[in-house]
C-alpha cells in the first residue's frame, strides 16, 4: 500500500474545507465547528493536496465573492470535471451571474454570507457519518 493511500481511520475522520479568505467568515466557521470536526480554510485546493486528500473531507464551502482572490468557479470545476468526485459543494455569496456559473459548473446549493454561518450545525450533522 502506498503512503498516499488514506487509511480507514483517515476516512473517518471528520473534516470539510472552506474556500475563503475572509478572516470574519473563517473565524465565524471556525467557531461553529464543534470538537471532532476539522475545518481546512485554503483559497487554492492545491493546499489540501491530491485528489485522494480532498475526497478525504466531507464537503466543500466555496465563497463566491472571493473574485479578487481567486476564481471561485475553478475549485468547483477542478473537483467535478477533473478530479470526477462527488463531494457536496455549497456556495456562499455571490451575486445571481456568479451563481448562475457555478450552477453549470455543478455546484451543489447555494447560502447567503450569513445563513451559511446558521446552516453549519445542519451540514455538520447531515455529513457526520463514521467518525
Amino acid at each position: 500500500m502506498s503512503d498516499k493511500t488514506p487509511t480507514i481511520q483517515r476516512r473517518l475522520q471528520r473534516a470539510y474545507i472552506v474556500m475563503s479568505s475572509d478572516p470574519e467568515i473563517i473565524a465565524a466557521l471556525r467557531a461553529a465547528t464543534p470538537a471532532g470536526w476539522e475545518m481546512k480554510a485554503v483559497t487554492d485546493l492545491e493546499e489540501v493536496g491530491e485528489w485522494q486528500e480532498i475526497l478525504l473531507h466531507r464537503f466543500i464551502l466555496v465563497d463566491l465573492d472571493e473574485v479578487d482572490v481567486f476564481d471561485p468557479l475553478a475549485p468547483i470545476r477542478e473537483v467535478r470535471t477533473e478530479y470526477m468526485l462527488q463531494t457536496p459543494i455549497f456556495c456562499f455569496g455571490g451575486d445571481e451571474v456568479v451563481r448562475d456559473q457555478a450552477r453549470l459548473a455543478r455546484a451543489d446549493r447555494f447560502f447567503g454570507r450569513e445563513e451559511i454561518v446558521r446552516r453549519l450545525p445542519e451540514f455538520l450533522e447531515q455529513f457526520g457519518w463514521g467518525g
